[in-house]
């Protein structure tokens, strides 16, 4: 779709891939505006199912690129940049990682070489993350006096202790994979994370997509809520499913022991 972000689809399933391979697939405004749109994009099809983030060349993405400060400086300091919801509840900035942990479909991040700084968050983004065994990672920002604000501090709550966040935020030190794994912000490793993130995405699809995508939606939006608001939350989904024509149809192939014939 870009000199920067490329979509391939098969069996309905997509993958995004970043395509800037030369830099290390950094993040300049062109990427980060491309990584959206193609978010955007594959969030509006409903006959994609399932969606895998990954980057072309030696690693997943080495972070914002330091050759595209000056731009990106003078583009935050066009009005409220950084304040201006421009995609929901979210900045441009932030919206290239939001855009995945948002979109109805469950998206599988296939990370390899090293997610430094902001690439580090839209991986987070991502509801799975399958990662090389040699993968480095670092929340980098701290290292250019910044913070990371391209969602980080929603998503990674979401996944590890605080303790181990502010530790990694206030050093901006890296560390490797297995420690990514141990501290919940790595789902598994696998030393071919693509191959392995298309697997799974191709089983996903295989599945009811209304009850994949009510899923998703079920589990982002009760992480914070208390037991009563998430069991009602439960019954008031499994009421939107139970006799629907996907949820008979994936009975009935059960049963017949056939593969089942989705509508999406």
């Amino acid at each position: 779709m870009s000199d920067r972000v490329r979509i391939t689809e098969e069996n309905q399933v997509a993958t995004v891939t970043l395509t800037r391979a030369d830099k290390r697939n950094a993040l300049d405004l062109a990427m980060i505006r491309a990584i959206v749109e193609a978010g955007e994009i594959l969030a509006a099809r409903k006959d994609i199912r399932a969606v895998v983030l990954a980057g072309d060349g030696p690693a997943f993405s080495a972070g914002l690129d330091l050759a595209a400060m000056p731009e990106i400086a003078q583009f935050a300091m066009q009005g409220d940049v950084f304040l201006e919801r421009t995609h929901g509840n979210s900045n441009l900035f932030q919206a290239a990682s939001m855009v995945w942990a948002e979109m109805p479909q469950p998206v599988i991040a296939a990370v390899h070489g090293y997610a430094f700084g902001g690439a580090f968050q839209i991986m987070l983004g991502a509801d799975l993350r399958i990662a090389a065994p040699d993968t480095r990672f670092s929340i980098m920002e701290g290292r250019w006096g910044i913070i990371p604000d391209m969602g980080g501090m929603v998503l990674m709550r979401r996944l590890a202790r605080g303790d181990v966040i502010r530790k990694l935020t206030y050093s901006a030190e890296q560390f490797e994979a297995q420690q990514a794994l141990d501290w919940g912000f790595v789902t598994e490793l696998s030393d071919t994370p693509l191959k392995r993130a298309q697997a799974l995405a191709a089983e996903i699809a295989q599945k009811s997509p209304d009850a994949i995508r009510a899923a998703k939606a079920l589990i982002r939006d009760t992480e914070l809520t208390g037991v009563k608001d998430t069991l009602i939350a439960e019954s008031r989904v499994q009421e939107g499913l139970m006799g629907k024509p996907n949820q008979m149809e994936a009975v009935v192939a059960g049963m017949q022991k056939r593969a089942p014939k989705f509508t999406d």
